[in-house]
């Protein structure tokens, strides 16, 4: 299956993918992820993507549908993948259609978390997170221990991202809906977008994509046999979830710490 995933920054894109990706067994297509470790192989391809990264220019759409291509012919990928944060316009959304089509492929599935605007500025404003290992918390929901120390790594250098305050959420999600609608409406035409709740536990809220994209709940315990069970297929995801799930950079942050 080749899933598209959509979803504004702080939605639980992130969260969601890492376990899509134990549940299916298919990768994950992060273009961003990708150019960058193309680049530091020193490849022909990733020497093109210095040029454009060093000087500060957006990398032409045909590299990039290039190095989908080259990723999506590797065995692990021969049975679908999971695209995030690609396609972000409709020009990328034809163009990787077309690519899809030669390889006798197509998005299967396009799911949205919608997630109220409120509801992320309550999610991201309160996330730490420990510079040391990247393990995050919640004040609210998991807050960092009173000791200041990390329980994953020990370290007590959990702080507050410089960019998770309300006015950097609020323009991130208008910019989010500004660009990613015209590529939803792209897809909609085709019948395969499937909206989701993305407010709820973890559990509910995977459930709820495990139904938009046709996986029955027999289907789903078979398919995790292998791996474990569906709980432990969780834990790995979660445990796996990088620090921020809507953005591809390592993060700046600020020297308040967390409370």
């Amino acid at each position: 299956m080749d899933l598209l995933l959509f979803g504004p920054p702080g939605a639980g894109k992130g969260t969601q993918a890492k376990f899509l990706i134990e549940l299916l067994g298919v990768p994950q297509i992060s273009t961003g992820d990708m150019m960058r470790a193309e680049r530091k192989s020193g490849s022909e391809l990733g020497q093109k993507f210095d040029e454009y990264m060093s000087a500060g220019k957006l990398v032409p759409d045909s590299l990039v549908l290039d190095l989908i291509n080259q990723r999506l012919t590797r065995d692990d990928a021969k049975n679908g993948a999971i695209f995030d944060g690609y396609p972000r316009t409709v020009a990328q959304a034809e163009a990787l259609d077309s690519l899809l089509e030669k390889l006798g492929r197509r998005i299967d599935r396009v799911v949205s978390l919608d997630v109220a605007l409120g509801d992320i500025i309550e999610r991201v404003t309160g996330r730490r997170v420990c510079l040391d290992c990247g393990q995050t918390y919640h004040v609210r929901y998991t807050p960092p221990p009173q000791n200041g120390e990390c329980v994953n790594c020990g370290g007590t250098k959990i702080v507050q991202r410089s960019d998770d305050t309300e006015d950097v959420v609020r323009k991130r999600f208008e910019e989010y809906k500004a660009k990613t609608e015209p590529v939803l409406a792209h897809y909609d035409a085709k019948g395969v977008v499937e909206t989701v709740q993305g407010v709820g536990t973890l559990e509910e809220i995977t459930e709820r994509i495990n139904k938009a994209i046709g996986v029955e709940k027999r289907a789903m315990t078979e398919s995790t046999t292998a791996r474990g069970t569906i709980q432990e297929v969780q834990q790995r995801a979660l445990y796996r979830v990088r620090i921020d799930d809507g953005s591809e950079n390592t993060p700046t942050v600020s020297s308040k710490p967390s409370q």
